[in-house]
């Protein structure tokens, strides 16, 4: 291991030009090297070996680009190979966790990723480790190592890094989590979310800002307050803020040993800034010289710390002008046969897009039995609210590795608006059940990074305290979908999203809206939303059980309604996700509902029955996916159909089922599908506003009646 040296000297200006093409051919004329004392000649010539075979990597992705054989997207990153180098060597391959950004082409270098490995991402090839050409070029991962497959989305990995650091602390882990983004990343909303619980938590993380000064184009004092970005952020009370030159590898090694060393005391996380230049362009698709002057150009390119190192190197003996000639000749033979070795490799096969979107659940969805075992019989007449608090009570003290935290869940004596959650704050304690911060983002964004520390991790939040207020969490839901699809099946958060979902009880605005027309267009993402305890008991547990992000919705008028009660399953009980449940049969008409709907449903089935009317009522209890063989061999049977939900009716998940069955049931159907929900209006708060607004019985059976006298 290196030994930093105590204090490098700050580094002036470099006056010659820097020639282009290749970097082995470059070379600079008395220029400011690197003081490179106190490090050891192998560590040095370590490290100038992986920054140059970086650095060629950088050219060979561009030539990629002009010979159109790949690397479509391509950000360089000379300029930062101070602090990329240091990033990726400070890091313990297969210990700590490294979320890289775009840019950290020579970081995943150091860290761990070969040559043949790089090119295979940025050829897009199946043999790619990051995801098998499903990701962005230039997306570097590889999770055997610890190298996380972060998003396109700038800097959201950062709370997902956050939640695994939080992990690590609570299972009193050695390891270090390192963010590494740009300084654009900074400006983002959810950045400063991850900074804050990071501090608040007093987590070993490491944020490290790659400050070049631009964002695409827009320079960084149009885009933030302080122009050294990590300024912004001083007012964090358990924050280390440590500055370097992030051209110069030993002076970012010095500031990245320091920040380690300072989160494995547990005094909190830190932040590096590292001053970068940007000397291309910020991508293939961006042409610089557009708005930087020549002037500006030019100063960076004297700046160059790859001819800065080599020149370091061969001034104080570490290397002589052969040695380095050697090394550089290597690093071209290295590349050229790396090249030759996958570029004939195949391309992902076209057939395997529908690969990995959804992982195993704990039920397969094509068992066509669900588990029908019978409560005792003494066992407790529960309802819906009831039933969902009994069976995460079970399952925590099943595994000993499943955590609850949302908004208001493990406040003393409270512990959730809606008392699902109660008593779990008492039973499991603040470690196991916590309170988050009002952010409804950095809630789902550190549940998914805590599944990542362990597989046998599982996490239940409480996305919002209702549904209305789950917004801000949908660009980390986008994450949590595509994660497993992304990853090529080497990762999928482990995940259940509560939410109190829709209306009746007078909350107007904000208090009363159906998410799950959204939800289901999101592929990756599993959508339940039972209308009855037994149902609630088993798709909770199945959801807890299985890898994946299950977005459990929680029809909040029927927490305490006494018609969903049931006697409480056994602990064995598991409802497979997409298996409908006929709750009444009939041979006139179909309704298919889910939710709240279903009750409304039966009372209309059941005054028409008293016309003589049969009605069928299909309870989908799960919406992605949905049982289609199930409504399909239904409607069949009655030749109608009417599908009920308590969303409005534009954009309602009712849509999809209906024009699935007109396009696959036409020549069955005796009339046309209806759908019936609530108006296309927000819910006012008035009883008389809401009673207007949301869906009745009385809206049910006109639609039934509508429906058989077609």
């Amino acid at each position: 291991m290196a030994k930093p040296a105590s204090k490098a000297k700050k580094a002036a200006p470099v006056t010659a030009k820097t020639p282009a093409k290749t970097p082995a051919k470059t070379t600079v004329k008395d220029p400011a090297a690197f003081d490179v004392s106190g490090y050891s000649k192998e560590t040095l010539i370590d490290w100038y070996t992986t920054q140059e075979l970086g650095r060629r990597l950088d050219i060979k992705a561009a030539n990629y680009l002009k010979m159109a054989m790949g690397w479509s997207y391509h950000a360089p990153f000379a300029g930062h190979d101070g602090i990329q180098l240091a990033l990726g060597k400070i890091f313990r391959q297969g210990t700590d966790f490294l979320f890289p950004y775009y840019r950290d082409m020579l970081t995943s270098l150091a860290a761990g990723v070969t040559v043949e490995e790089i090119i295979a991402n940025g050829l897009s090839k199946d043999a790619d480790v990051a995801g098998g050409g499903r990701h962005m070029s230039n997306h570097f991962a590889k999770l055997s190592v610890g190298l996380q497959n972060s998003s396109s989305c700038t800097g959201n990995h950062s709370q997902q890094a956050v939640g695994t650091a939080r992990a690590i602390k609570k299972y009193n882990g050695s390891e270090v989590v390192f963010c590494s983004t740009g300084d654009s990343t900074t400006s983002e909303g959810y950045y400063y979310e991850a900074v804050n619980g990071a501090d608040r938590e007093k987590l070993p993380i490491v944020f490290v800002i790659q400050n070049n000064k631009y964002g695409i184009s827009v320079p960084v004092h149009e885009q933030t307050a302080n122009e050294k970005v990590s300024d912004n952020f001083r007012g964090f009370s358990n924050l280390k803020i440590i500055e370097c030159d992030g051209r110069n590898p030993i002076d970012s090694y010095r500031a990245m040993k320091e920040a380690v060393d300072y989160c494995r005391s547990g005094k909190g996380p830190a932040m590096v800034h590292a001053d970068c230049d940007r000397i291309g362009s910020h991508s293939n698709s961006d042409n610089h010289t557009l708005y930087r002057t020549d002037e500006d150009i030019q100063a960076m390119k004297d700046r160059d710390p790859l001819p800065r190192m080599r020149q370091a190197l061969i001034s104080a003996g570490i290397l002589t002008e052969e040695q380095a000639k050697a090394i550089e000749d290597n690093n071209k033979r290295l590349i050229n046969a790396a090249a030759d070795a996958v570029e004939p490799l195949p391309d992902p096969a076209p057939e395997s897009y529908i690969d990995f979107v959804l992982p195993p659940a704990v039920i397969d969805y094509h068992d066509t039995s669900e588990s029908r075992v019978q409560p005792a019989a003494d066992a407790p007449i529960v309802t819906l609210r009831e039933g969902i608090n009994a069976t995460m009570m079970e399952e925590f003290r099943r595994n000993p590795n499943t955590f609850l935290f949302g908004q208001d869940v493990a406040s003393f004596k409270k512990q959730g608006i809606f008392n699902v959650c109660k008593g779990m704050l008492d039973e499991f304690g603040n470690d196991r059940v916590f309170n988050a911060p009002i952010a409804e983002d950095f809630i789902v964004g550190t549940a998914n990074g805590m599944t990542r520390y362990r597989d046998d991790i599982r996490v239940v939040v409480e996305g919002a305290e209702f549904a209305d207020y789950f917004w801000p969490a949908m660009e980390q839901l986008i994450e949590c979908t595509h994660d497993y699809w992304r990853t090529k099946g080497q990762f999928s958060p482990a995940i259940v999203i509560r939410l109190a979902s829709g209306g009746y009880i007078q909350g107007g605005l904000y208090h009363s809206q159906n998410l799950e027309g959204t939800f289901t267009t999101l592929p990756g993402l599993r959508v339940v939303m039972p209308a009855f305890a037994d149902d609630a008991v088993g798709l909770m547990r199945t959801a807890i059980r299985s890898r994946g992000t299950t977005m459990y919705l929680e029809p909040k008028f029927l927490y305490n309604y006494r018609p969903t009660s049931s006697a409480m399953p056994p602990e064995d009980y598991l409802v497979p996700f997409g298996k409908a449940r006929v709750r009444r049969q009939g041979t006139d008409a179909t309704i298919v509902t889910f939710g709240t709907a279903v009750h409304w449903s039966l009372k209309a089935a059941e005054t028409l029955a008293q016309e003589g009317k049969s009605i069928e009522v299909i309870d989908l209890r799960s919406l992605a996916p949905w049982d289609k063989e199930l409504v399909f061999e239904s409607v069949r049977r009655t030749g109608r159909c009417i599908v009920a939900h308590e969303d409005k009716v534009t954009g309602g998940f009712g849509g999809e089922i209906a024009a699935s069955i007109g396009q696959e049931l036409f020549r069955y159907l005796d009339a046309p599908v209806a759908r019936v929900g609530s108006k296309d209006t927000p819910v006012g708060f008035a009883k008389t506003l809401e009673a207007a607004t949301l869906l009745s019985p009385d809206d049910i059976e006109q639609a039934v009646r509508t429906t058989l006298a077609f």
